[in-house]
């Protein structure tokens, strides 16, 4: 049996980390982008939008993100007869689910302005969108910053459950280099360093940015 150096085991857990960078990257930003539109509907105030946009949020954060891994990858043949991969799957599932949490970030940074300004740009005779986009929104992003960076973690970290539906990367490569070298200490202490590089710095920016902002609002 071929016996792996440190240095390839490194190699080969930094080559696997590229996909775990990039599926969180596809997830986060993706889920931003459908996050932003359910946040709309979530403060919309017609009653059926909302509750939709509620039970859509209510349903991916009050279920285990592997359940929601498995029901793609599996569901969406069953349901529709088509098979889909791996890849498709992880990013279907991680895009939803941060979508709603992202949704409900948000949400809360919008309903954090007072009331009162609602009310003055609604006498100044702006319509709803106006009020948004020149007077609520731009608060609101300040506000949302430092905890959507932080769930930014949150990405990162889920992104090892896509290994059970064969998805291959951090996670999945230091269980199959571990079955080989039979050396799990290793390969697993390695992985968690890759990650605690990869999520600490975030951490840190986000309670930055929460200081931060939180002088500024002072």
């Amino acid at each position: 049996m071929e016996e792996f150096t440190f240095s390839q085991i490194l190699t080969n857990l930094l080559l696997a980390t590229r996909w775990t960078i990039v599926l969180s990257a596809i997830a986060f930003f993706g889920g931003g982008v459908v996050g932003f539109l359910v946040m709309l509907m979530r403060i919309s105030p017609n009653p059926i939008i909302k509750a939709v946009s509620t039970l859509y949020i209510e349903f991916f954060e009050a279920t285990p993100l592997l359940m929601q891994l498995f029901l793609v990858f599996f569901g969406i043949s069953v349901v529709i007869g088509l098979n889909v991969s791996a890849w498709v799957a992880a990013t279907i599932a991680l895009t939803t689910y941060s979508s709603a949490f992202l949704a409900d970030i948000w949400r809360g940074s919008v309903e954090a302005i007072p009331r009162g300004q609602w009310e003055a740009s609604r006498a100044l005779g702006l319509s709803y969108f106006k009020q948004l986009s020149n007077i609520i929104l731009p608060q609101a992003v300040r506000m949302s910053i430092p905890p959507t960076v932080g769930f930014a973690v949150q990405v990162i970290k889920g992104t090892s459950l896509a290994s059970i539906i064969g998805f291959i990367e951090l996670t999945r490569s230091a269980s199959s280099i571990s079955n080989v070298t039979f050396e799990p200490l290793l390969v697993y202490s390695l992985a968690a360093m890759i990650y605690f590089c990869l999520c600490f710095p975030l951490s840190l920016w986000s309670k930055r940015l929460e200081n931060r902002f939180s002088y500024v609002n002072l």
